[in-house]
């Protein structure tokens, strides 16, 4: 099908899909052939699309040439739609929800690469306050209960991708590569991710992914001290992420 000629409408998808995955993985960017085989397209229409994204300065050669990252017009188009602002008024009335009926501290987070960006922190009526993260602060993915939740949103492969990546960080954080795939399948079946004493000790976190784009994913999380989050607590939580998130989608 690659090979017929092209409507208008098809080949700008195609563009598009090439530039969503670019950035993704923008900190390290992509090259030719790793574009091909995440977008399943001919390579020589990927090599075509490309050049056009180059041409048009969507995209651009890291310093080796042989990785595409974002040029400066997709980010000069990011930064002109202030996207973070829109996601963190959009979801705010749903934050102070879930603070509300948690009484507990409340995390939104967004995907940026291998990090997440902490965009909001709500505070529940609940007397012991959590501050694991601030508004503004990156952390690799899979350390907070947010974050593992993201993670687990993807492939085994890229998950060990980029444990190898961040390995020294990973290990710093106690955990080894076997150890957080256990954690991602555990949120893949439960639903939402849950995390006990990861960043600070006698803290627990429980966390939901889901998207707000087709480029863009988030996820809320509530932390507590440890006792206030355990067992068929940790569950109930677990459960009202789930649902009040769902609603909102």
């Amino acid at each position: 099908m690659d090979n017929k000629p092209q409507t208008g409408t098809q080949s700008i998808r195609r563009a598009l899909s090439l530039l969503r995955l670019i950035a993704r993985h923008n900190d390290d960017g992509l090259t030719l052939g790793e574009l091909t085989a995440m977008s399943g397209l001919e390579r020589s229409t990927t090599h075509r699309l490309i050049n056009c994204l180059l041409e048009e300065n969507f995209a651009r050669r890291e310093t080796s040439g042989k990785r595409f990252q974002l040029g400066i017009d997709a980010v000069q188009l990011g930064f002109s739609t202030t996207p973070h602002v829109a996601v963190t008024e959009e979801l705010r009335p749903l934050a102070m929800k879930l603070s509300r009926l948690s009484e507990d501290t409340v995390f939104l987070v967004i995907q940026q690469g291998d990090q997440v960006l902490c965009l909001l922190r709500e505070h529940g009526a609940f007397p012991v306050r959590i501050f694991t993260i601030g508004v503004g602060e990156k952390r690799l993915l899979g350390i907070g209960a947010g974050g593992l939740a993201l993670l687990a949103t993807q492939s085994d492969a890229d998950i060990e991708t980029l444990y190898r990546r961040h390995e020294d960080t990973y290990r710093k954080a106690g955990m080894s590569l076997p150890m957080l795939l256990e954690k991602c399948h555990l949120t893949r079946r439960n639903g939402y991710a849950s995390i006990d004493s990861t960043i600070t000790p006698g803290i627990s976190g429980v966390g939901y992914a889901f998207s707000v784009s087709a480029l863009t994913q988030v996820a809320f999380s509530f932390g507590a001290i440890s006792p206030r989050l355990a067992g068929q607590r940790r569950a109930q939580m677990g459960r009202l992420l789930i649902e009040e998130c769902s609603a909102w989608q």
